[in-house]
């Protein structure tokens, strides 16, 4: 692990973002500076292979780093988050579209996501076709139903589904005739600025085009890449147990980062039930060590408190959803006595 960018995103998060972190919550949208410092942080480019101007960052890097940012404020690091994969996709990609690499890795240009609709059963939610045009360019159409940074974001890396393939694509990020986007107002991180995405015969021209591969081989490398959303679990849960002070929450926390971090696909999802289930947990103790003024707007414990809900459904599966529940849904350790 580079313990560089671990170091820098550290001091981000103890300086800049967490004691801005409620203001930040209250916004309409991230403000654009919190972002900045990011990128002029260089961790725009955290993903981005050396050679295309990123850092390069192997995978334990970008789990520690995304731990460090998500205790400082889990709504700007949510928003920066969905730019990694956009960024790297970029940089590998073959084709015109690698000259937006450069851009995306310093973060003068800024991604969004658009693919958790792949996890879904049933008929696919957002559909890809070939231009009739014959020009290498794909017809969009369908709803993305979760794409976060709206206003902050200058293209959407974009997955739409055709026949047996995934087409992926940079979508510009800006409403017009054939693209609306609809608001959604959240319990929790709604600075994100999330929306569902709603395209109807959208043109993307063949040099916005970052892949197009089988479905069924973005849904395997997905199965083994669902460890790093559970890094943001443990960034929420390790601010709850710096507030709290020490407890044996703090050897639980070791514990559900070494379980990520030597999860196999069998492993992964009961992992991470463990890091939302210890996040839930170290959060609602701050909330109940804080009393009364835990639930005032301005108090850190109810921000952690509802940035633990929203993690119970971030970047959740099937097998995740199962393990959540059957974990919260256990019959509870009874330690009083019932009396006569």
């Amino acid at each position: 692990m580079d313990t560089e960018p671990v170091a820098v995103a550290r001091r981000l998060a103890d300086g800049v973002l967490f004691p801005a972190a409620l203001d930040t919550d209250r916004c309409d949208t991230v403000p654009v500076e919190r972002l900045d410092a990011l990128a002029d942080a260089g961790l725009y480019g955290l993903a981005v292979p050396r050679s295309a101007g990123g850092l390069g960052a192997d995978a334990a890097t970008t789990w520690a780093v995304q731990e460090a940012l998500a205790g400082g404020c889990l709504t700007t690091t949510f928003v920066w988050q969905q730019h990694l994969g956009a960024a790297r996709a970029a940089a590998v990609a073959e084709g015109p579209v690698r000259a937006w690499a450069p851009d995306l890795a310093t973060g003068r240009r800024r991604a969004g996501v658009a693919f958790a609709h792949l996890r879904r059963p049933g008929p696919p939610a957002l559909t890809a076709a070939p231009s009739p045009d014959g020009d290498g360019g794909w017809i969009l159409t369908g709803d993305a139903p979760w794409v976060t940074g709206w206003g902050r974001i200058d293209v959407v890396h974009t997955a739409a589904v055709c026949g047996a393939d995934v087409v992926w694509s940079l979508v510009d990020a800006a409403a017009g005739p054939t693209l609306a986007v609809d608001r959604l107002r959240l319990a929790a991180l709604d600075a994100s600025a999330t929306v569902v995405m709603r395209l109807r015969d959208h043109r993307v021209a063949a040099d916005r085009v970052t892949s197009v591969e089988p479905l069924a081989e973005w849904l395997a490398r997905d199965a083994l890449g669902l460890r790093g959303n559970g890094s943001l679990a443990l960034g929420v849960a390790g601010r709850a147990c710096r507030l709290l002070g020490p407890t044996p929450l703090d050897g639980a926390l070791d514990a559900a980062r070494a379980a990520l971090d030597t999860a196999t696909p069998a492993t992964v999802a009961e992992a991470r039930a463990d890091a939302t289930e210890l996040a839930v947990q170290a959060t609602a103790a701050l909330v109940a060590a804080g009393g009364g003024r835990s639930v005032v707007a301005d108090h850190h414990a109810q921000r952690l408190a509802r940035e633990a809900m929203f993690l119970l459904v971030q970047g959740q599966t099937a097998a995740i959803r199962a393990a959540q529940v059957a974990r919260l849904t256990a019959a509870p350790t009874v330690r009083v006595t019932p009396g006569p």
